[in-house]
């Protein structure tokens, strides 16, 4: 869910952002139907989410969501960390501002459309023309999200309002969060080299 720090930490090769990105809709080994540099961009989405389960702030973070919304603790601070990663842009010296930057994913992901799964497309359009990624620099995006996602949903569940969680104490998942991308971003680094 966190689209936005996968396309970040996918560092600047095309393929890897684009897989990194729509990693949550590939299903199943890799490569499958995908082409092999796509399937890179999935297996460094697959890797991250792996190291952030592990990864002692990203568990402080989990920790700090109440016990009502425990079950989707995971989810939540996947979202919270794009919010901070979109309201902290400039400060973590990206090369590009947010905009430009979130306009050349969408770009690249539409590029390689075709190649991708038909039931990702819908939703990755849909990215695209709303700005999702840019949209997680104000709490109202993150709002949003999290009520389209408890809508989709097929049983019912606590994500509407669950912004209220990170509101609760934003100075605890931003620093959780600070060290998570510092940490993650080293990882990133060396998987791409391996």
């Amino acid at each position: 869910m966190n689209f936005l720090a996968h396309a970040l930490l996918a560092g600047d090769d095309p393929a890897l952002i684009v897989g990194g990105v729509v990693g949550d809709w590939i299903k199943g080994g890799l490569p499958g139907a995908l082409p092999d540099d796509l399937a890179r961009g999935v297996a460094l989405h697959r890797a991250i989410d792996s190291h952030a389960e592990t990864h002692p702030a990203f568990r402080q973070s989990r920790a700090r969501v109440s016990t009502t919304r425990r079950r989707y603790a995971g989810v939540l601070v996947d979202i919270f960390y794009d919010h901070l990663l979109a309201r902290h842009w400039a400060a973590l010296h990206h090369h590009q501002p947010l905009e430009v930057f979130c306009a050349s994913v969408y770009g690249l992901i539409e590029e390689r459309m075709h190649q991708l799964p038909e039931t990702s497309h819908l939703a990755l359009r849909m990215m695209a023309r709303e700005d999702w990624l840019s949209s997680y620099a104000d709490i109202d995006g993150i709002t949003d999200v999290l009520a389209r996602m408890s809508r989709r949903a097929r049983q019912p569940n606590p994500l509407l309002s669950g912004e209220q969680e990170f509101l609760a104490d934003v100075e605890g998942y931003t620093r959780d969060f600070h060290a998570w991308l510092e940490d993650t971003r080293a990882y990133c680094v060396q998987w791409r080299l391996a």
